[in-house]
């Protein structure tokens, strides 16, 4: 089974290296530039875990991850926050609201693979 992951990161670069890490490992990577077009394409990509930024336009971290919750289809979806963000009070506001994880940029490759692997039980 090919796993799908949908990465929402308003920072192309971030985005390019989310793909860089992730496409060698196999993974199915869909990538949306904020967070309303990520909800967008939820559905199309039909995930297995999602990947946000939380600081973003139009819709942040926080917000895709409650549009994800909401979806009945998508409750239990492992989604992990991947940010420059640090404080403890963010992360516990993103365990509060759902999220499943929290990974600090910079990252490493081998490290967020490690994670991804752990959270979907792989």
């Amino acid at each position: 089974m090919t796993i799908r992951i949908l990465a929402i990161d308003d920072s192309p670069t971030m985005r390019g290296l989310v793909a860089a890490a992730l496409a060698p490992e196999g993974f199915d990577l869909h990538l949306a530039e904020d967070g309303l077009d990520g909800l967008a394409r939820l559905q199309q990509a039909d995930p297995h875990l999602v990947i946000t930024d939380i600081n973003m336009p139009r819709l942040d971290g926080f917000g895709v991850i409650d549009g994800v919750r909401a979806n009945p289809a998508y409750t239990s979806v492992p989604i992990l926050v991947l940010t420059t963000e640090s404080g403890n009070d963010l992360k516990d506001r993103a365990r509060r609201a759902g999220a499943t994880g929290w990974i600090v940029k910079p990252f490493d490759d081998a490290q967020l693979v490690r994670t991804i692997n752990r959270v979907l039980g792989l």
